[in-house]
């Protein structure tokens, strides 16, 4: 492993010391099979399900650990950590249970029903930055002034060890597996996950994923350091992160075989897929595992088993709103035409029997002579339709112009 220490690894004692403790606390997620991720994939897939943790993701896990092992002196100081809300909602369920006082620093940026449910737990919550790494500053300080103890959101072994129980699990529950995709943000899940499935299956891959917006661990291990990256707006918010940790980055380079990124309409899609297929409500980055897989970005073939991490289910709903809207406009199943018609009366009922005769429902429409690129004697008709897909819109595109109408979907 390059020369670290013992100091700086985690192992498969640390790990199997950590599910003692947590068992009886946090949840043994099921990983029932995916059949339509298996099809598209072209192989086996299981889904880890975390988000049916208590707090909704795998964070339960390493925070406990965590707390376990504080002296006597730190419970009563208190616990303070930086999370974009998952860490944080964790962290602030098992402290309020032990009775450990706890503050949590989250980005101004953070999902509403992230610190929502923080603060519902009696935690306090400050707010400030816009990403993780600025909330350290703040934390530091409160360290200093106030002898908080950190319980950091992925660097830290003991974190790591408790996030690695879900290896011990996959291993127990897909005993043939191969290949296992997780998520990335600092680190601490994929690093454990690792040590845990490597001991048991050395042959296993590790696959991790990436949002394209917060690239660290990628970038990370091109430059064979842990290295600072520019991150911009992710749905994945809770993998977005500056740099990955100084002691995950050794498990990364020693343990993971690979790190793919995808796009922020791969992670919408994968989101919509699940919701869908699987009826799973995923958040951004319990979902990178799936877009993955599903853009073909893990290598994989018919004999192969896959598991892949579903950390979290914490999004908010208005977001998943618009990401049902937005899925179904790439489906072609909601669509918007912009039709010109004649302005003599009848027009506006032939356009809209074409789509009732095709069968497809109109949402909402409008129409307008004054408007800037078309003739006088003409009258613009803007229409929101639920459809079948995009073969459908087609052919009631088609059935339009036919009529002599111009017309023009509006994406």
């Amino acid at each position: 492993m390059r020369g670290r220490s013992r100091s700086d690894m985690l192992t498969p004692a640390d790990i199997e010391a950590a599910r003692e403790r947590i068992a009886p606390y946090v949840v043994r997620t099921g990983c029932p099979e995916s059949f339509p991720l298996g099809h598209a994939a072209g192989c086996h897939v299981r889904l880890k399900a975390e988000l049916r943790q208590h707090t909704g993701s795998f964070k339960d896990r390493g925070s406990l650990n965590r707390l376990f092992l504080l002296t006597e002196a730190q419970r009563d100081a208190g616990v303070v950590a930086a999370s974009a809300g998952n860490h944080a909602q964790a962290l602030a369920r098992h402290a309020a249970r032990l009775g450990i006082p706890c503050t949590i620093v989250m980005p101004d940026t953070a999902p509403l029903i992230k610190v929502t449910n923080t603060r519902a737990t009696g935690a306090r919550v400050i707010q400030s930055g816009e990403t993780l790494s600025d909330g350290m500053a703040l934390v530091e300080r409160l360290i200093a002034e106030q002898g908080l103890t950190l319980v950091h959101a992925f660097d830290d072994l003991a974190v790591m060890a408790g996030q690695g129980t879900m290896g011990l699990e996959i291993v127990e529950q897909v005993p043939d597996v191969t290949t296992v995709v997780v998520p990335i943000g600092g680190g601490g899940m994929i690093s454990g996950v690792a040590t845990a499935v490597k001991a048991r299956r050395p042959g296993a891959r590790i696959i991790g994923v990436e949002a394209e917006a917060s690239p660290g661990a990628a970038e990370s291990l091109k430059a064979g350091a842990p290295t600072h990256v520019e991150m911009s707006d992710t749905l994945a918010d809770g993998i977005a992160v500056k740099q990955v940790g100084a002691l995950t980055y050794p498990h990364l380079e020693a343990l993971v075989d690979d790190v793919v990124l995808v796009s922020e309409e791969e992670i919408i899609r994968a989101i919509f897929f699940l919701l869908e297929r699987e009826k799973l409500v995923v958040e951004g980055a319990g979902a990178v595992g799936v877009a993955a897989l599903l853009e073909g970005k893990v290598r994989l073939g018919p004999s192969d088993t896959a598991v892949c991490v579903l950390s979290g289910g914490n999004i908010d709903m208005n977001m998943v709103s618009r990401i049902i809207d937005r899925g179904l406009w790439a489906d072609g199943r909601l669509a918007s035409l912009s039709v010109v018609v004649r302005d003599r009366p009848g027009y506006l009922n032939e356009v809209t029997g074409v789509v009732a005769i095709e069968g497809a429902n109109v949402l909402h429409i409008e129409h307008t002579r004054a408007f800037g690129d078309i003739a006088v004697g003409q009258v613009a008709i803007e229409m929101k339709i639920e459809s079948r897909g995009r073969e459908h819109v087609a052919r009631i595109v088609a059935e339009l112009r036919e009529l002599g109408h111009r017309v023009e979907e509006v994406l």
